[in-house]
């Protein structure tokens, strides 16, 4: 280790407080398009887009003059002055928008969303109960993390009240099996809402759900119907139905929302962050007039600093234009597919990977310690993740209590088809180091 970053590492012991998430080893002093560089110079590729927010790669020349053009003219305001870059991106995102969602206002994060989503639900529903599903991860303030299972609940106090679990459709590890072993969902689905009904006091105001629960495992909702039968199970219980898009808004599954993948759904709040301020806090929540109308006439308020901010929104335009312009969509189905064929490479490769999932370029592979019981592998996983690093790629593994270790990849969706051979190649060499090395994590690939 040089002096310099010695004295990194101790100026941040000294002064910076640690939040409880382990610091990745490399000092990153520069990111651009998919790269990043370190302190010594080396250039790592980036499969996680940041925090799963860089859509259009880091530092894009577009958005970069957005931000100097922007800040030059108009930053931040009183809440209540709304601006030509604030109207701007309401219209175009609106237009984007299936209807009959077509209203739009701008915060700065993805807990935000999701606080503002529920209060909207409770507001207009006169209800106060709160569904989500049990590998959830919406966010850690106070509602939002109500609304969290899959970390981050523990020592810190009671949560708000009305919050009900429904089981996350995790076809890997559900116990609920046909007679031929296939999953079967709609038993689950039946038996989720028998809990919900019994735990409800009757106030049941909405639903909020990932159409991939990205930090929960990189789960899919089962093809064939599921969002399409929980849409309707929350009609016929009067709740709405919200979906957090945190990371799969904005083309990166392959359509433009991932709700879309089923025709025949469309939320009545949709909850958009990450992906929409390509890695700039920004965020929006999206509903309907008759929502709007509902919320104001029980009185709703929303406000904070930075609502509807100029700058932001003048960013949010410019991605949209991009993603609509360069036909993300496409390119991300087609970068996915060849990330995913990849993937199941390996799969067959490494006994230690026991399942490839996602859509698009949000895929998630489950490191798996025993082949017969299927029993976790987080420190085989982590180890793996560490030795891409060290190879020079950034690959973001999920190892949260009871989920096993599960690598969510989410390159840039301007990542090219030789970065991806590239991502592919850094895991294969360290699937080998890893798995041939006298290594207690490697655990046990019993038959």
């Amino acid at each position: 280790m040089s002096s310099d970053s010695a004295s990194f590492w101790a100026r941040s012991d000294e002064y910076l407080f640690n939040t409880g998430v382990p610091y990745s080893p490399i000092i990153v002093t520069k990111a651009h398009g998919t790269r990043l560089y370190d302190a010594q110079g080396r250039n790592v590729l980036d499969f996680t887009s940041g925090q799963m927010s860089s859509l259009l790669g880091h530092s894009h020349p577009e958005i970069v003059q957005a931000v100097r053009d922007s800040i030059g003219q108009l930053d931040h305001l009183l809440c209540n002055m709304i601006t030509h870059p604030v109207v701007d991106l309401a219209e175009r995102l609106g237009c984007l928008l299936p209807r009959p969602l077509q209203k739009s206002f701008f915060l700065n994060t993805g807990s935000e969303t999701i606080e503002a989503a529920i209060k909207m639900a409770r507001a207009y529903t006169g209800k106060f109960e709160i569904v989500a599903f049990s590998a959830s991860y919406h966010g850690l303030t106070q509602g939002a993390g109500s609304a969290t299972y899959a970390a981050g609940r523990k020592h810190g106090g009671p949560v708000m009240p009305g919050h009900l679990v429904f089981p996350a459709p995790y076809a890997y590890r559900s116990p609920f099996r046909r007679p031929d072993g296939s999953y079967d969902w709609e038993a689950e689905l039946a038996y989720g809402w028998s809990l919900i009904d019994r735990q409800s006091v009757g106030s049941l105001a909405a639903f909020v759900m990932e159409p991939i629960l990205s930090t929960g495992g990189v789960i899919d909702l089962p093809a064939g119907g599921y969002l399409g039968r929980m849409s309707l199970e929350c009609k016929k219980r009067g709740m709405l139905l919200i979906l957090d898009e945190a990371q799969t808004g904005l083309g990166r599954t392959g359509k433009m929302f991932a709700f879309q993948h089923e025709d025949s759904v469309v939320p009545d709040i949709l909850a958009l962050s990450k992906t929409l301020g390509c890695g700039l806090p920004l965020a929006a929540v999206c509903t309907t007039a008759e929502i709007e109308r509902g919320c104001l006439e029980a009185g709703f308020l929303w406000l904070s600093t930075h609502i509807n901010d100029p700058l932001t929104a003048a960013v949010g335009g410019k991605v949209l234009e991009i993603v609509e312009r360069d036909d993300v969509c496409r390119r991300a189905a087609e970068r996915g597919a060849q990330l995913r064929a990849g993937l199941l490479r390996l799969k067959e490769k490494y006994w230690c990977v026991g399942d490839v999932r996602g859509k698009g370029l949000l895929q998630g592979i489950e490191i798996i310690s025993d082949v017969a019981t299927r029993l976790p592998g987080s420190v085989l996983g982590q180890a793996v993740s560490d030795r891409a690093l060290e190879l020079g790629l950034s690959c973001n593994i999920v190892n949260l209590p009871g989920m096993g270790g599960v690598f969510r990849l989410a390159p840039p969706v301007t990542v090219t088809p030789d970065e991806i051979e590239e991502g592919i190649r850094i895991m294969d060499e360290a699937f080998d180091h890893v798995l041939n090395e006298d290594n207690p994590s490697n655990g046990a690939a019993t038959a």
